[in-house]
């Protein structure tokens, strides 16, 4: 029942409030969704799927060349509706046709920024390690702070008394951002846990520039600006 591919999901529901129909919204000269469907496809032995309950974002993916085998249902599209759900029902659309991947990629549209290695490295690393899961993420100084429980004061995450310039920062001194772009899972960790990170979890380092996620007008005007400095879009 099992092949040697990667599933990739992409989810792209219809219904959207902070940028109405960003999924079909023109980027750098296309649709949103195209640039996540077209750099999952330059991908080798992936299969490419995309779950949206919406027939114009149907369209637009079978026509880049993703695999659309349904709509998703009404119940799995709505405003509060997790994401792992509807990995999980592609997952088992997929085992009803008989096939179980040794692994599943989940992409999100709204982060359409990636370099063209980063997908093939994501599944080079993931192969070579002992993961469960692995995240993607960006590096951050450590210059964070949070408010504590008690009183409402602020507390850094970093030593104030002894401030380090990022240049001289290890691996180990900083941060890591959760980009919401890339997520690499064994089916089974979906399975038993209805989780897309869980077991052994490995992070995945990505370039700065690919932590984009859309979600205001603005950031699609830095996404645009960014896809064209990568040499990507029209007017590159």
């Amino acid at each position: 029942m099992s092949d040697d591919s990667v599933l990739c999901i992409i989810p792209a529901r219809g219904g959207s409030k902070g940028v109405p129909r960003k999924n079909v919204r023109l980027l750098a000269g296309k649709p949103l969704i195209a640039w996540t469907v077209e750099q999952a496809l330059e991908t080798k032995s992936m299969h490419v799927m995309v779950s949206t309950d919406d027939p114009e974002i149907a369209e637009i993916a079978r026509g880049c060349g993703a695999d659309v085998p349904f709509l998703r249902p009404a119940e799995l599209a709505q405003d509060e509706t997790p994401t792992e759900p509807v990995v999980e029902h592609a997952i088992n659309w997929m085992r009803s046709q008989g096939r179980m991947p040794r692994a599943v990629m989940l992409l999100q549209a709204t982060s359409p920024v990636r370099l063209p290695s980063t997908l093939t490295r994501a599944i080079e690393e993931f192969d070579q390690s002992s993961y469960d899961s692995m995240v993607g993420v960006v590096p951050q100084a450590p210059f964070l702070w949070a408010l504590d429980s008690a009183g409402g004061q602020p507390v850094a995450s970093y030593d104030v008394a002894h401030r380090r310039r990022r240049q001289d920062m290890s691996t180990h001194d900083l941060r890591y951002r959760e980009t919401g772009s890339l997520y690499l899972t064994k089916p089974e960790i979906y399975t038993e846990q209805h989780n897309r990170l869980g077991g052994r979890i490995g992070l995945f380092v990505m370039d700065e520039i690919e932590g984009t996620d859309i979600d205001t007008e603005e950031d699609l005007l830095t996404a645009e600006r960014q896809l064209r400095q990568i040499g990507l879009g029209s007017g590159s």
